[in-house]
């Protein structure tokens, strides 16, 4: 074989390992985000009948509920006070 052939088939070869390390490479980022997990922390008003609203520190992962923990801020509105929030707003957590 002469030193163009050799040079040749030296740059092919180079060529399909890069392609296939750069396939395999991307088949595994892909599958990483796809199992990376979601997590969302927050602070929300939780608030009574008596319009007594105290703030909750809220955690989840891929929308399921983690923790919910007392941020230590309260706050009474008045009695006439309504929750802007719709309904579903309020009762939900993740």
């Amino acid at each position: 074989m002469d030193r163009k052939t050799k040079i040749i088939l030296l740059l092919a070869a180079l060529l399909i390992v890069s392609t296939l390390l750069f396939i395999s490479g991307s088949a595994m980022m892909k599958n990483s985000f796809s199992d990376t997990e979601i997590n969302h922390t927050w602070t929300k008003a939780i608030c009574n009948s008596d319009n007594y609203c105290r703030d909750y520190k809220i955690s989840c992962s891929n929308n399921n509920f983690i923790s919910m923990a007392p941020t230590g801020a309260i706050v009474h509105f008045s009695e006439n006070w309504k929750d802007p929030r719709d309904w579903e707003s309020r009762k939900r957590l993740c």
